[in-house]
């Protein structure tokens, strides 16, 4: 009977040593988990992303400028030109404050594209000052109707200026890449690229097949729609180009 008690007495001990143990191995390990997985210090780190373009149909955009010649091959979103159309874009109905947008695009190279976020049309006609591709200062007309917004640009030319930040109907130029050979080196001619955007409050940051672009602070705008340019073929070897678009998604913050 005292051997049963005995033995009793050395299981609830030991029972209860490692029943004592086990919390605090749980909660270190608990601890080194969110400190590998959580990568990110934003609240909304682990929230759903949104598929804006479901390789089916264009529900969810909308057509600004004129009637941009978007259409759909192989759950790809294509965008050709076409000779006398001007810089036309395919929006999106809803409007984005704080988000990351990622897609992939590829490009033909006798034209530019860009991917526009925050933007909208003007309600009356406007001037703004302007910094052009050949970083000259002046002032442009616009008028009313016209998209304006950022852009983070798609320039397959041998300037290389992809991931550049630009203000598309506006004051052109933002961020040009002309100090930055790594970010000019990081889109593949020719080839499926990946791009990154993130927004949030002033800050703007592009990248480029995981390289980083842009890193730009303006206060122009708070909110807009996303689009996606069909720039104008303005000579004969820009008409028949290509823009590609997939995979296109957005997490808002």
């Amino acid at each position: 009977m005292n051997t049963i008690f005995l033995h009793g007495k050395l299981f609830i001990f030991f029972a209860t040593l490692c029943f004592g143990c086990q919390p605090g191995n749980n909660e270190d390990a608990g601890q080194e988990k969110t400190q590998e997985t959580d990568t990110s210090s934003s609240p909304n780190a682990n929230a759903d992303w949104q598929v804006l373009f479901n390789g089916k149909d264009l529900g969810g955009w909308h057509e600004v400028g004129g009637d941009p010649n978007f259409y759909i091959e192989d759950s790809v979103l294509v965008g050709l030109t076409e000779e006398g159309l001007p810089n036309t874009f395919l929006v999106t109905d809803d409007t984005y404050d704080d988000f990351v947008l990622e897609l992939d695009f590829k490009i033909d190279d006798a034209i530019n594209s860009g991917v526009q976020i925050r933007s909208s049309t003007y309600e009356n006609d406007t001037t703004t000052a302007y910094i052009s591709g050949q970083l000259e200062e002046s002032t442009r007309d616009w008028e009313a109707g016209r998209f304006h917004g950022y852009q983070i640009e798609i320039d397959p030319s041998e300037r290389a200026w992809t991931g550049g930040f630009y203000e598309e109907g506006g004051r052109g130029w933002l961020q040009p890449l002309t100090d930055n050979e790594e970010a000019q080196q990081a889109f593949r001619p020719g080839e499926w690229n990946h791009m990154r955007i993130e927004a949030q409050g002033n800050q703007f940051k592009s990248y480029i097949n995981g390289v980083a672009v842009a890193d730009h602070t303006d206060d122009m705008a708070s909110s807009g729609h996303i689009g996606l340019q069909l720039h104008g073929a303005g000579r004969e070897e820009q008409i028949g180009q290509e823009v590609r678009y997939k995979n296109i998604k957005i997490r808002e913050l």
